[in-house]
């Protein structure tokens, strides 16, 4: 009934559409600053890195508020499991996410000379083998899920820039290397992870096993939080839903 009750709001669907169309245009400017990064010298190597991080810088100004903009399915899939998402709204995401990237690879193949997409596929260089690459994907992505999840952190007092540069910077410093799967996926659970469970300012072994027996993560951070006992924080959050329950009726 819930999943149902979710699917018939404008707002799920104003969501996943925000998510195709931020993935989007992000993949849209990453391959057309690709394509131009291979006319000018090795030098301007970081133009692609750099296009891609002010994106996101303005994609999360634009569709943060609707979606949280997370235009990555390593990002929602860390998101997941820290339990910050509901399934249902990250499955939904994340093929948006996948939809939306392969709309702009299409768009982008059938508008370029084939001799130039051939040079826009992925490899792994000569120089390297696939484990070297693997490790790189794991670290460009950890470093911007830590980002995230410390700039999504609302029980921090010591932000007030923008989170979006954060955001922006962290993808310009990874460069975009993270494209594969196996690497971007388990850097981004690993980083999701630590932050949560270890550097939060609510870690606490009582979260990580409620994340692992599927209770209800937010009772254990305002216990933990106001430093009282689980059942009172539970009598406070049945009491506040009840009221939010209330004046949905009314």
């Amino acid at each position: 009934m819930v999943i149902r009750e979710e699917l018939r709001r404008c707002r799920f669907w104003r969501s996943v559409l925000a998510e195709t169309l931020g993935t989007f245009m992000l993949v849209t400017v990453v391959l057309g600053s690709s394509c131009l990064g291979l006319r000018v010298s090795r030098s301007d190597s970081l133009l692609p890195a750099l296009a891609a991080g002010l994106t996101v810088v303005s994609l999360v100004q634009c569709f943060g508020e609707i979606s949280g903009a997370q235009l990555n399915p390593a990002i929602t899939f860390a998101l997941v499991c820290a339990r910050k998402l509901d399934l249902l709204h990250g499955m939904a995401f994340a093929v948006a996410q996948c939809v939306g990237a392969t709309c702009a690879s299409a768009l982008f193949y059938l508008c370029m000379p084939s001799s130039v997409c051939n040079q826009l596929v992925t490899r792994v260089s000569s120089e390297g083998n696939a484990g070297q690459a693997l490790a790189m994907e794991i670290f460009a992505t950890f470093q911007l899920a830590f980002t995230i999840f410390a700039v999504d952190d609302r029980r921090r007092r010591d932000i007030t820039e923008p989170g979006s540069l954060a955001i922006g910077f962290s993808v310009t410093a990874g460069a975009l290397t993270a494209v594969y799967w196996i690497g971007p996926v388990l850097g981004a659970f690993l980083a999701g992870a630590s932050y949560e469970f270890f550097f939060a300012s609510s870690a606490s072994r009582e979260k990580l096993f409620a994340c692992l027996t599927c209770k209800d993560i937010e009772i254990v951070e305002a216990a933990s939080m106001s430093h009282s006992s689980l059942s009172t924080a539970t009598q406070t959050a049945a009491r506040t839903r009840q009221h939010e329950n209330k004046q949905e009726c009314s």
